[in-house]
């Protein structure tokens, strides 16, 4: 049994019970070795997990990147809007997302440290790969965002909503907020390029 036959196992009954609710013979009988066997590749349970965890959010951070360069020939605006709607498609069909979304916002109290040192880079590139995104502008029109860095931190500012309401409230409640939410950003982040009126 490899590494990684014990991690795809391991994930799925991560995401169904959280770390503290998962249970390592459980994850063994699923791979159908013994429990000692996992210790052949980790440590402990909290090795497992947060190698899990990590290649987890390696994955989520490439989907979301390969997610942008897949859309490039659209307006920025549906870019942006997309990238909302299909995040939250994705939380209903995926344990993997279900999982990076759960812990992103609440990591075990024991590991907090540990995945926060995960989060936080990843939060910070994507800072960074929306600014330039921003900052570059649209097919159609050009360079329309007034201040891309700012606009950057505000749409993560939406997301993390957007993501919470989805975790909590599920996705018709989550699709009424991003419905409200986004013209108030888009007219927000726009406002001075096209002369909107207060």
């Amino acid at each position: 049994m490899s590494a990684a036959n014990i991690k795809q196992s391991a994930l799925a009954h991560f995401a169904k019970n959280g770390y503290e609710g998962a249970s390592l013979k459980h994850i063994a009988d699923d791979c159908g070795i013994k429990k000692p066997s996992i210790y052949a590749h980790f440590s402990s349970k909290q090795d497992l997990f947060l190698q899990v965890l990590q290649d987890v959010f390696q994955r989520q951070e490439e989907l979301m990147v390969a997610y942008f360069l897949n859309h490039t020939d659209w307006p920025l605006e549906q870019q942006l809007h997309g990238f909302l709607e299909n995040r939250l498609q994705a939380y209903q069909l995926d344990d993997e997302v279900q999982f990076f979304m759960r812990m992103a916002f609440f990591p075990p109290s024991t590991l907090y440290d540990e995945v926060m040192a995960m989060v936080y880079p990843l939060l910070d590139q994507q800072e960074q790969n929306l600014s330039r995104l921003l900052a570059s502008g649209c097919p159609e029109h050009g360079r329309i965002i007034r201040h891309p860095r700012d606009a950057a931190i505000a749409f993560m500012t939406l997301v993390d909503g957007i993501h919470l309401e989805t975790v909590f409230g599920g996705e018709e409640r989550a699709l009424r907020r991003l419905a409200a939410a986004w013209p108030v950003y888009w007219l927000g982040v726009t406002k001075q390029k096209y002369n909107h009126k207060s």
